[in-house]
């Protein structure tokens, strides 16, 4: 069942918003080579709880930390430890925080001091491919145009979008109806787009294959073939006119 959200409520998940808005950027300061995961986590548990919040992803289904720090060929939902960042990597980092009883859900991928030309262009089309996303989500429209937007920038680039994993629905709960496909799923019937809904946004993009595999911690998400993944997101709210992201400064 797909919750609407009222105007106070959603009032309400921009608070959200601005927490993991607001992490996300001392993240951003904090990534450089020879900081390591488990030093991101601290730095984004510290930010939200001093704001107000609570972690979304801390114990939710057993995941025990704040963030998801995904490096290079990880796509998602890498749990952050002991590993340095190194000059050349990518980092995915996806921030969740709990304001008032809403969620606030967003993610970027960082590069690690000089990257590869590749890396970089990975990194700059799943961006422009969330905010493809987000133009297409509007009222009248259905979600597969959110994602035949993503999927038709991202593999018209060469690259791939990641199927195994999607874009959801968020309020009370971090995952609501809809999912929201990063590429169109054909023969499906497609919720039509309404104002209150609100939605996470969230390209996950591959350099190579669109294939992945869970590693043995049962978490960590890998590209099957090793390329780079790249993730952005954001948590957007439809209305009766532009889309309206969430999760920003």
């Amino acid at each position: 069942m797909i919750v609407r959200k009222s105007d106070e409520e959603i009032r309400a998940m921009r608070q959200a918003g601005r927490v993991v808005a607001q992490a996300l950027e001392r993240i951003r300061e904090a990534v450089r080579p020879g900081v390591t995961t488990l030093e991101i986590d601290a730095i984004a548990e510290d930010c939200i709880r001093r704001l107000g919040g609570i972690p979304s992803f801390k114990g939710f289904h057993g995941f025990p930390k704040s963030v998801c720090a995904s490096v290079n060929e990880e796509v998602v939902h890498g749990i952050p430890g002991k590993r340095r960042l190194k000059e050349g990597d990518i980092v995915s980092i996806d921030v969740g925080a709990i304001v008032n009883g809403f969620h606030g859900d967003a993610a970027i991928t960082l590069p690690v001091g000089e990257i590869s030309d590749e890396a970089r262009r990975l990194l700059r089309v799943t961006e422009e491919a969330l905010y493809k996303g987000i133009d297409a989500a509007r009222a009248g429209r259905r979600v597969m145009d959110i994602s035949h937007a993503i999927q038709s920038h991202v593999e018209s680039h060469g690259f791939s979008v990641v199927r195994s994993f999607v874009g959801h629905g968020i309020g009370r709960n971090m995952h609501e109806d809809p999912q929201v496909p990063n590429f169109v799923v054909q023969g499906s019937s497609s919720p039509l787009l309404k104002p209150g809904m609100v939605l996470a946004i969230e390209p996950m993009v591959n350099a190579g294959d669109h294939e992945v595999v869970v590693k043995e911690d049962k978490w960590t998400v890998v590209t099957k073939d090793s390329s780079l993944s790249a993730h952005f997101e954001h948590t957007v709210a439809i209305t009766s006119g532009e889309p309206e992201i969430l999760t920003r400064l």
